[in-house]
């Protein structure tokens, strides 16, 4: 069982060397629990007769820490390859004039020679812009490209890819594959950014030279 101590006055008396108390109650505690009480006490010493009172500290409460509630996790976000990147933003340009000498990594500009009063991509201009937007740097030359990035076999190609096909030394030109067996490219002046089954074409596949992925 429980006891409670009241907050009344308790009477102390020393007699002979003895102290004895009086007015000291005790209850059964209530069945929750109750803050502890304080204690006041008068003692009388009968030789002098003097009083001295006396009250024991309320004991300080007790306030457990709240826990602090936690910051959410953000949830982890899935990087997008470089290489879709690359070919989404080359597919943004379909049907724009190629240029010869044009394009930059903001996209389509006057060309020179042929291209001097035509904004639009040659081949190495639309692979340079398409990178750029993965954040990959490329030159602004085929036979440059060649050699930015890793070889991979044909059949081991994926989306985003470069394709180079014809010359004896340097490659002539560079497409972007985007996928079953399709790549996209700026073929020739007078023409425009369109795509080509080149894995379908003679022509492409005797010209075919290697892959290289930037990225």
């Amino acid at each position: 069982m429980t006891t409670r101590h009241l907050a009344q006055p308790l009477s102390i008396i020393l007699t002979g060397g003895l102290l004895t108390a009086a007015a000291t109650t005790t209850h059964p505690a209530p069945a929750r629990a109750t803050p502890p009480q304080c204690i006041r006490a008068t003692i009388t010493i009968p030789a002098t007769g003097t009083e001295a009172s006396t009250t024991t500290p309320c004991p300080a409460p007790h306030h457990p820490k709240k826990p602090k509630p936690r910051k959410p996790r953000k949830p982890r976000s899935h990087q997008r390859p470089k290489g879709d990147i690359a070919a989404e933003a080359a597919l943004a340009q379909l049907g724009v004039s190629f240029s010869w000498g044009g394009g930059s990594s903001k996209g389509p500009t006057i060309g020179v020679g042929t291209g001097a009063h035509t904004t639009g991509f040659d081949c190495s201009g639309l692979t340079l812009y398409a990178w750029s937007r993965a954040g990959v740097r490329l030159a602004h030359y085929t036979g440059t490209q060649f050699r930015q990035g890793r070889r991979v076999p044909l059949s081991a190609r994926r989306r985003g890819d470069l394709l180079f096909f014809g010359g004896t030394g340097d490659p002539t030109h560079v497409a972007l594959y985007l996928g079953d067996g399709i790549m996209i490219h700026a073929p020739r002046t007078g023409d425009i950014v369109r795509r080509t089954k080149f894995l379908n074409s003679p022509y492409y596949r005797t010209a075919y030279r290697g892959t290289i992925r930037p990225a």
